[in-house]
């Protein structure tokens, strides 16, 4: 027995066939023939001077120098393969991957993005729609767009984007119906819980709160993703309180209409997150200003909007 590793292609085959169970199917992932694995694992269990698999009728078990050597064989190719991919990917300028809650990709980027491809035609912009916790080293992830109030990790370069803030919106039909603020008493209300957790809350309570009025704010269907309470207003199915990067491009097509000139101005916003160094990459450069300008093609649509910070409202 001696200290010195064996071979890479044994710890491959003996991780492998530990993870499945089975010598056939990691004969199959690492598209050897069972014999080959079977020889790989042999050569191991020699180098080792010890077996590491116990082969029964049909089937095999891990001894206990199998069961010690597993767990570390396991991590050690987790960090191999997080080390390629990672590699490849900061050497790859041509595939640029943003990673964005549900709402913001289909109220946001989703109708935007043929404008990048049209001005970085040699930049393939892939999405992933999801809130999941993120590791940059883990993860093929080159962008994510996250909101919320806390600062990012350590290792992360931060850009805030927009100051956010949510106001009524609703149809220009059922804007005539509520011409006035008080007016939304009988009026169906939409809420969006997928900012609730918020505090102090942004809601339709404390909207009415900033408005001197006294309406019941409890009744209407409410929604766990933005996104279903903005497509909500957009049927026609009521009055939601959105947020502004999610209706402000509906508002400037006339799809909605924000008539009430107040907005509850929110301490949590949008943040362009990256791994710390590579935000001068050119295609990550390129991905940061071209949101920048995009925000800034709409920022006048709501400019006469009256913005409440929410810690300057009263609270219930």
């Amino acid at each position: 027995m001696t200290d010195h590793l064996p071979p890479l292609t044994a710890l491959r085959a003996f991780e492998a066939a530990a993870r499945h169970m089975s010598f056939a199917k990691a004969a199959e992932e690492l598209h050897v023939t069972p014999a080959a694995l079977s020889f790989q694992i042999k050569s191991l269990e020699e180098h080792l001077g010890t077996p590491v698999f116990r082969r029964l009728n049909r089937a095999v078990e891990l001894t206990e120098a199998g069961r010690t050597l597993a767990p570390g064989m396991s991590e050690g190719f987790q960090t191999l393969h997080n080390a390629w991919r990672a590699t490849r990917r900061i050497t790859n300028e041509t595939t640029l991957i943003v990673t964005a809650g549900p709402a913001f990709t289909a109220k946001w980027l989703a109708p935007r993005f043929y404008e990048f491809v049209r001005a970085y035609p040699d930049i393939d912009l892939r999405f992933s729609a999801t809130l999941r916790a993120l590791d940059f080293g883990r993860d093929e992830v080159d962008v994510a767009i996250r909101f919320g109030m806390e600062k990012p990790e350590p290792g992360l370069w931060s850009l805030p984007l927009a100051n956010e803030w949510v106001t009524p919106v609703m149809t220009p039909e059922l804007a005539e119906r509520f011409p006035t603020a008080d007016s939304l008493k009988d009026a169906n209300l939409i809420h969006d819980d997928s900012i609730s957790f918020l505090t102090p809350r942004s809601d339709w309570a404390a909207w009415f709160r900033m408005m001197d009025l006294d309406i019941d704010a409890t009744h209407g269907p409410r929604f766990t993703g933005a996104d279903h309470a903005v497509d909500a207003a957009l049927a026609g199915a009521g009055v939601a309180l959105a947020r502004r990067a999610l209706v402000v491009k509906d508002i400037n097509e006339g799809r909605l209409i924000a008539p009430y000139g107040r907005a509850i101005g929110l301490q949590a916003r949008f943040r362009f997150l990256c791994q710390e160094g590579t935000e001068d990459r050119p295609h990550i450069a390129a991905f940061r200003e071209w949101v920048l300008d995009e925000i800034g093609k709409l920022s006048s649509v709501t400019r006469t909007l009256h913005i409440t910070p929410i810690e300057d409202i009263p609270p219930p």
